[in-house]
């Protein structure tokens, strides 16, 4: 009998620069809607976080054809009233947003966690000079500027 490995292997991202990233063990994954910069269509993909970056592709089988780089991340938070969605949620960047839109408002939740704690861990805008430990993530908004 054919027997399928559960660890399946996924095509590297590759970026304008020519570099690889592994998007293989990705710390936290799932489908979300995310809205087209072009056509403002409201499209599904499969979303990865690894580290700093969020890959997103149209299945969990194909290889990313997209990042966002968390490294400048400003705040992630939950955005119902400006996408005008159940369950969206916004991704600001130094220079671009980033509308999606999850399932449920746990899954919303969880991806809000799950991003905020990767802009502390590695956003370039996030600095602890005063050991001010406030970040909790806790009202469904991460914003590294205390907002």
């Amino acid at each position: 009998p054919l027997i399928l490995s559960m660890t399946s292997s996924r095509v590297a991202y590759v970026d304008e620069n020519g570099v690889r990233w592994d998007t293989n063990d990705a710390d936290f994954e799932g489908m979300l809607m995310k809205k087209s910069k072009w056509m403002g269509e409201w499209r599904q993909r499969y979303f990865m976080l690894k580290g700093s970056k969020l890959f997103f592709t149209k299945n969990a089988t194909s290889p990313p054809h997209g990042m966002i780089d968390l490294v400048n991340c400003i705040s992630v938070k939950s955005a119902e009233n400006m996408a005008k969605k159940k369950y969206a949620l916004e991704i600001l960047l130094k220079d671009d947003r980033f509308l999606l839109v999850a399932k449920t408002d746990c899954e919303k939740d969880d991806w809000i966690g799950q991003i905020g704690k990767a802009i502390v861990k590695y956003s370039s805008m996030y600095t602890n000079e005063d050991d001010d430990d406030d970040f909790t993530g806790n009202d469904s908004t991460s914003d590294i500027n205390g907002k």
